[in-house]
C-alpha cells in the first residue's frame, strides 16, 4: 500500500489529526476537496472556548490538550497564527463552567461594573486566538515536512481510500452526513463580518446556546471579526444583508465605534453539529482494513482539535 493511513478533510480536524499521525512515523496522506484555506475551517473566528460541543466531560478534556499545544505554539504568532488575547465572555458565571475551567490559568469572575455593554455578568480571560488562514497554512507545511502528502481529491466514499491505505480516518465535518451516512449531523449556519478595525485590542463573546444570535469580536491582524448566528438546519451559504446588519448592531452596542468601521467582507460557514455529540470511533472495512470516524465538533473544532487528533491517532495504532 502506499500509505499507512488517509486522512479525509483538509480542515483543521483533518489537518491536525494528519500532523499527529506523520509526526508518530506513519505514512500519511490528506485527501481534502478544497486548499485548506477555502474550508469551513478558514471562516473560524477563532477564540479558544469549548463552544457548542458534546459530550462535555470528554470536550473539556480534549480542550485543555489543545490549550497546552496552543500556548506553546504562541510563541512564534506571525508562522503558526496563534496569539493570546485578553477580553471578556459575557453572560457566563465561572462557577457554572465544568471542570475543565479550573484548569485554565487566570478566570476571573467581573463585576457588573467591569463587564462592557448592556450585560451585569461576565468572565475576564486570557485565550489563544487564531488567525485561521495563517494557522490552516501552517498546519499544512508541518504535515509536509513530517513526509505527508497533500492532495486535492473530491471523495463520495471511502473505498478508494481503503484501497490505498489499511486506515482511513474520516474527518469531513458535515459532509459525513451524506458520506457515511449520518443523519444525525446538522449543520449549524454561522455568519461573519469583516471591518477594518478601529482600535479594538480585547475580544468579547455573549453567547447563549440556545439562541440563533450571538454577539462576539475578535481583532485579528488587520481586521476585526464580527460576529454571529448559530442557526440550526440552515445551509444557506450566501451572506443575508439583514443578519449582517444586525450583527454589526450587536457588535456596536458593545463597542459604539464599531458601527463606523468600514465592512471588508463577509463570510459563512456550517458547523457541524451531530446529535449525541463528537463522534471518534472506528469501525472495520472489507478486507480488513478499518475506518476512523472523527468528526461532529460543532462550533469547537479548534478548540479540541489537538486533543481529539491524539485519541483518533489512538484508534489508528490499536489494530
Amino acid at each position: 500500500m502506499e500509505s499507512d493511513v488517509i486522512v479525509v478533510g483538509g480542515g483543521v480536524v483533518g489537518l491536525t489529526t494528519a500532523v499527529t499521525l506523520a509526526e508518530r512515523g506513519l505514512r500519511v496522506r490528506v485527501w481534502s476537496r478544497d486548499e485548506v484555506t477555502a474550508t469551513t475551517s478558514a471562516v473560524a473566528g477563532a477564540l479558544w472556548w469549548p463552544y457548542r460541543i458534546e459530550p462535555e466531560a470528554d470536550a473539556g478534556m480534549w480542550a485543555l490538550v489543545s490549550l497546552r499545544v496552543y500556548g506553546e505554539l504562541a510563541a512564534d504568532p506571525e508562522r503558526t497564527g496563534v496569539r493570546w488575547v485578553a477580553g471578556v465572555h459575557a453572560d457566563t458565571v465561572l462557577e457554572r463552567l465544568g471542570p475543565w475551567a479550573r484548569e485554565v490559568p487566570g478566570l476571573r469572575q467581573l463585576t457588573a461594573a467591569e463587564v462592557p455593554g448592556p450585560y451585569d455578568v461576565g468572565l475576564a480571560a486570557r485565550l489563544p486566538l487564531i488567525d485561521m488562514p495563517v494557522h490552516l497554512a501552517w498546519l499544512r507545511e508541518r504535515f509536509l515536512a513530517a513526509g505527508g502528502v497533500f492532495e486535492r481529491r473530491t471523495v463520495t466514499g471511502f473505498g478508494a481510500a481503503a484501497a490505498l491505505a489499511r486506515v482511513v480516518v474520516d474527518c469531513t465535518g458535515a459532509a459525513a452526513r451524506e458520506l457515511v451516512p449520518d443523519p444525525g449531523l446538522r449543520p449549524v449556519r454561522g455568519q461573519l463580518v469583516i471591518v477594518e478595525n478601529p482600535g479594538i485590542e480585547e475580544w468579547f463573546t455573549s453567547a447563549d446556546a440556545g439562541s440563533s444570535e450571538t454577539t462576539y469580536f475578535f481583532p485579528q491582524p488587520g481586521r476585526l471579526v464580527l460576529g454571529g448566528t448559530a442557526e440550526e438546519d440552515d445551509e444557506r451559504l450566501a451572506p443575508d444583508e439583514a443578519t449582517a446588519a444586525a450583527i454589526v448592531a450587536r457588535c456596536a452596542r458593545v463597542r459604539p465605534e464599531i458601527a463606523r468601521a468600514r465592512v471588508l467582507g463577509h463570510r459563512v460557514g456550517l458547523r457541524p453539529a451531530r446529535v449525541g455529540g463528537v463522534r471518534i470511533e472506528a469501525v472495520p472495512l472489507p478486507g480488513g482494513g478499518r475506518l476512523v470516524h472523527h468528526y461532529g465538533h460543532g462550533g469547537a473544532g479548534v478548540t479540541v482539535a489537538w486533543g481529539c487528533a491524539e485519541r483518533a491517532a489512538e484508534l489508528v495504532e490499536a489494530g
